[in-house]
């Protein structure tokens, strides 16, 4: 069978829960839901250090978060590493494209793709007066470069006056062909246009919403906003401390104390998903019409989720599921991967790292040895079979910092500067409503997880543990030395 054509679908901090196929109550996502249809849904996926730059590094080497260094977010810290998925399709004879977002150092580090066409939407560590000229986001980003060139010198996404990081929304201010979504789709379609058709391609079609600013088209924000929207969960162990002393900052990590903000805040995020989706059909379409479709694999995640007010909590970074749990999809035309057990649902635990080996496999080339993840292939022909009981995750994030074990069923967290455990049974309680860390019948279980936890942070340069118990208060900074050491 000749090499398949690989699309890979990524988006910017979208939950696992805000999809059509996912069962969520108010968000519409009709293309999405056709490729589910059509494929394989892993319903427990998981981002294992869930911010931008952790997240992308194990999806471009493969490698969990201890070995590629990256366990939380820090910008202007060199990428070199010597196996990534873009560079491995290449050696397989791939011609590889990204579009969109990709998050690296320096900014024009293309990690293996044969081209890059730069949007990394609002880096503020990119941004500074002091950022040497061919670093600046206003010279290395394409989208910018661009948007300057047809709106004038001073258009910019700031326009609105709302942050990358905000949980204030409102509509696009431009005419909606200028929005980033669309110049990811238009600048997709125009590399199948000009692609050589003689080579099988690998695109990563990167977005960059429904990451903030939640500024969508406003034909997207009148699909929402007068439906009554199902309201954040807050868990009965949560406090609100943190949204007392934040909620009232426009970036707080904790969104807004005042419910309409929050509010707006559901509407803004869900007419960026349903944006999103729109232009994702946009692409599938083409892919159509140019005869590609049904030689083509499509794989669909993200680099990590959003709170979006659930327990008082907003952005991400945090181990509860609306932070770290994220959307995965494999579908495949009529002509490739005929075994995958397409409109099927895999319960197994899968991450980011996963998909490197799978893509690899899909290309029919070696798995470096480097590589953490497994492929997740033999799962797509046999959705219920099991490749990995548990996950570790984790995140440097100052006073929560935390760590973290996930299995089909339930989840363990260490918070590592305080301490402080959590207990969740998430078959039962998917939304993490109740902590039952102190329940009696719950302690072996606790201690099962809390053991998978110590035997991860092993020999860990911080500290964590002796080998016989956790300890909390040991110095966590965002990159460790294996990130630099190549």
């Amino acid at each position: 069978m000749k090499q398949p054509n690989i699309i890979l679908i990524m988006t910017d901090q979208l939950r696992w829960d805000c999809l059509g196929y996912a069962g969520h109550p108010d968000v519409k996502t009709p293309y999405l839901d056709t490729l589910a249809s059509k494929g394989v849904v892993f319903d427990h996926a998981y981002s294992a250090c869930p911010s931008c730059i952790a997240a992308r590094a194990a999806l471009h080497t493969g490698m969990e978060q201890s070995h590629h260094g990256r366990v939380g977010y820090e910008d202007n810290i060199p990428w070199n590493y010597a196996h990534t998925m873009a560079g491995e399709l290449s050696k397989a004879r791939y011609y590889t494209q990204c579009v969109g977002k990709m998050h690296v150092h320096p900014l024009r580090n293309y990690l293996g793709f044969d081209n890059v066409d730069l949007h990394d939407g609002y880096l503020h560590s990119a941004r500074y007066g002091s950022v040497p000229y061919r670093e600046s986001q206003f010279v290395a980003d394409d989208y910018f470069y661009w948007l300057k060139q047809e709106l004038g010198v001073t258009a910019d996404v700031t326009d609105t006056g709302i942050d990358c990081n905000s949980y204030l929304a409102r509509p696009w201010m431009h005419d909606e062909k200028y929005h980033p979504t669309n110049w990811v789709t238009e600048r997709s379609l125009d590399f199948l246009r000009r692609r050589d058709p003689r080579k099988p391609f690998f695109l990563m079609a990167s977005y960059l919403r429904p990451h903030p600013p939640f500024d969508a088209p406003q034909y997207y924000f009148d699909l929402y906003k007068d439906k009554e929207l199902r309201a954040p969960f807050i868990g009965s162990w949560e406090t609100d401390e943190y949204l007392k002393r934040d909620g009232r900052i426009f970036d707080s990590k904790t969104g807004p104390v005042d419910p309409e903000l929050a509010r707006q805040a559901q509407i803004g995020y869900y007419a960026c998903i349903t944006h999103l989706d729109h232009q994702i059909g946009r692409l599938i379409m083409a892919l159509i019409e140019q005869e590609l479709y049904d030689d083509s694999i499509i794989i669909f995640t993200s680099d990590h989720g959003e709170e979006l007010c659930d327990h008082h909590m907003f952005r991400k970074s945090r181990p509860y599921e609306g932070s770290c749990h994220i959307p995965l999809l494999i579908s495949a035309g009529k002509n490739v991967l005929p075994d995958i057990k397409s409109s099927s649902v895999c319960h197994d635990v899968a991450e980011l790292r996963d998909i490197m080996p799978t893509l690899l496999e899909i290309a029919g080339t070696e798995i470096p040895a480097s590589v953490d993840g497994h492929s997740l292939l033999p799962l797509a022909k046999d959705p219920g079979s099991t490749a990995r009981t548990w996950l570790h995750g984790e995140h440097s994030y100052g006073e929560f910092s935390n760590h973290w074990i996930v299995t089909e069923t339930d989840k363990y967290i260490w918070y590592s500067e305080t301490g402080e455990e959590q207990y969740f049974c998430l078959k039962e309680d998917p939304h993490e409503l109740i902590n039952r860390i102190g329940d009696a019948g719950c302690q072996d279980r606790i201690k099962e997880l809390r053991g998978h936890l110590i035997d991860s942070l092993k020999g860990r340069l911080e500290g964590f543990t002796d080998g016989s118990v956790l300890i909390p208060g040991r110095p966590y900074p965002p990159t460790l030395p294996s990130a630099t050491a190549r």
